[in-house]
């Protein structure tokens, strides 16, 4: 983090102009935060869910709420502050984004279909349910597109992959680390 400046939502409420909350958690931006910050500060959310800012309260304690242009409202609260909301707090690279660059949706629509194809030809590893598929499948999804970026990679060695405690053909990440 050299460089940047570490300080908590209380305190970066009075000060920043934009905020954009990354966290996947509940209550990042509160009432009190919005209360807070500067007039005409803009509030949005690429996190996972749409819980990390309190729109509720936004809804209910504004004075007024004038909707700019889709996916844009901005708050007037009664401190006489305005705050501009993007995509009503949800994910704004999908409420307010013209689309995923091509690239980025071949990536998520081939981990798809060989997720599809995993799921159907072993249906005897994989119960009725949220399943977390094998690493594998995401390091197959990022191989088939190294090309388009120009990488080459040097294979592991048998011996190489033995210190590291790894098969050859991977996955190349223990089970604990996420993707």
């Amino acid at each position: 983090m050299e460089g940047y400046e570490v300080t908590t939502m209380n305190e970066a409420c009075k000060d920043s102009n934009i905020f954009v909350t990354t966290t996947d958690c509940v209550d990042i931006i509160l009432g009190q935060h919005f209360e807070q910050m500067k007039d005409d500060a803009i509030v949005c959310n690429i996190g996972h869910f749409d819980v990390e800012t309190d729109v509720k309260w936004l809804n209910e304690n504004a004075v007024e709420k004038v909707n700019i242009k889709p996916q844009v409202d901005r708050y007037w609260l009664k401190n006489g502050h305005r705050i501009i909301l993007l995509a009503e707090g949800q994910l704004v690279n999908l409420g307010c984004a013209m689309g995923h660059p091509s690239f980025v949706m071949s990536n998520s629509f081939t981990n798809q279909v060989m997720a599809q194809f995993e799921l159907w030809t072993h249906p005897d590893k994989y119960p009725i349910g949220v399943q977390l598929l094998h690493k594998k499948l995401d390091e197959a999804v990022a191989e088939a597109h190294l090309g388009k970026l120009n990488v080459k990679l040097t294979k592991l060695t048998e011996k190489q992959t033995k210190y590291l405690g790894m098969p050859v053909d991977g996955p190349f990440k223990s089970d604990h680390y996420c993707y």
